[in-house]
């Protein structure tokens, strides 16, 4: 059973109906202000909203009737700068979840905890006392303590450098493995997204605009912000041929004829937004005899190369389109054996299945 959330606010704005699959890691992604924050402190019961609907498993924890307190709700919360008592020590910060046992009791669950987060030997050092990624492990530490069924993590991984996070990508992956607890991780880092979650729910001003499984929201995109959020340089606009309605409708877009994996959005008119993946647009070789079945072939010339670690961003005007710029990714060594250099005119392939029609947002994912 679901985590189901209708989370409605006036200040800071919010808009947000969806269902957080259990057992999974769900990532909440989308930029500074996007209600992040506010959907988790939602959850866990300490931000009051103008309306709320909120259960676990059918179980209701806000609604017209029922506030349920955040020491009753069964869920384990990970601030973003892990609120660490500075005056105690790891292993009592870890006891502060457990004041409902007797002391012996109590001790053994932290003990257990501490170990379980890979923190054991440092029940006795002070939070002053431990590195960044001590600090978070100390916070998950406690977080799990009493064993909660959803666990809120809000941007833990933040405060640390690059090579202490993604031993902590692996330590949350395995401690996920071995509690099967519904986690939600609020993250601005798409890459942290994909490599951590199964689920992602983006957001936009309170509101959200797509979700479902990682990989598809990532690389399918359901309409222009939402492309705009993971990053798509190629969204375009193109005119729908008349009569389409099939499963390969044909665009315009300037003089080019475009195949499509439709249907078309529900909400498509005359014109509709379009997107693809740099790494999408497929360099055709000039040795190899395409003939017809190249789909959708695009002339362009070459604008401008840049090297980026092992992979190259090429930079393309479309033939007819000068105002118009397509972003190809491909590799060093594509650009090297063809020689792919700035004044160059070659011919891409935008494949059916990567032409991505955009719609309007989801409003209730």
């Amino acid at each position: 059973m679901s985590l189901s959330l209708d989370l409605r606010h006036d200040g800071p704005p919010l808009d947000f109906r969806a269902e957080i699959p259990e057992g999974r890691i769900t990532a909440l992604v989308g930029p500074s202000g996007s209600g992040k924050t506010s959907i988790l402190r939602s959850i866990a019961g300490l931000l009051r909203l103008r309306y709320a609907r909120i259960a676990l498993a059918g179980e209701p924890w806000d609604d017209d009737h029922i506030h349920r307190p955040t020491r009753s709700r069964p869920i384990g919360f990970v601030p973003q700068h892990y609120g660490l008592f500075p005056h105690l020590t790891v292993q009592g910060n870890v006891e502060t979840a457990l004041t409902h046992l007797a002391a012996e009791p109590r001790r053994a669950r932290a003990l257990a905890c501490i170990a379980l987060a890979h923190v054991d030997g440092l029940g006795a050092r002070y939070p002053r006392e431990l590195s960044g990624g001590q600090k978070q492990r100390v916070a998950l530490a406690r977080a799990i303590a009493r064993e909660p069924r959803v666990l809120l993590l809000d941007e833990p991984f933040s405060a640390v450098d690059r090579s202490t996070r993604k031993r902590l990508y692996v330590e949350l992956r395995r401690l996920h493995q071995q509690l099967g607890a519904t986690i939600v991780l609020v993250t601005h880092d798409l890459d942290e997204a994909a490599q951590l979650a199964a689920h992602v729910c983006l957001l936009h001003r309170g509101r959200l605009l797509q979700a479902g499984p990682t990989g598809e929201v990532l690389t399918r995109p359901c309409c222009a912000a939402a492309a705009r959020l993971l990053d798509i340089p190629n969204i375009f606009e193109a005119q729908v041929e008349p009569g389409q309605t099939g499963q390969t409708p044909l665009l315009r877009w300037g003089p080019h004829t475009l195949r499509a994996a439709g249907p078309l959005p529900a909400d498509a008119a005359s014109s509709l937004r379009w997107a693809i993946l740099p790494s999408n647009v497929l360099l055709a070789r000039p040795d190899k005899p395409w003939g017809s079945h190249l789909e959708n072939p695009i002339p362009a010339r070459v604008e401008e190369v840049i090297p980026l670690g092992g992979e190259a961003v090429v930079w393309l005007r479309p033939e007819g389109m000068p105002e118009t710029r397509l972003q190809m990714r491909v590799t060093d060594r594509a650009v090297r054996r063809h020689a792919v250099a700035a004044g160059q005119e070659i011919t891409v392939c935008l494949r059916v299945a990567d032409v991505i029609l955009l719609g309007a947002p989801h409003r209730n994912a």
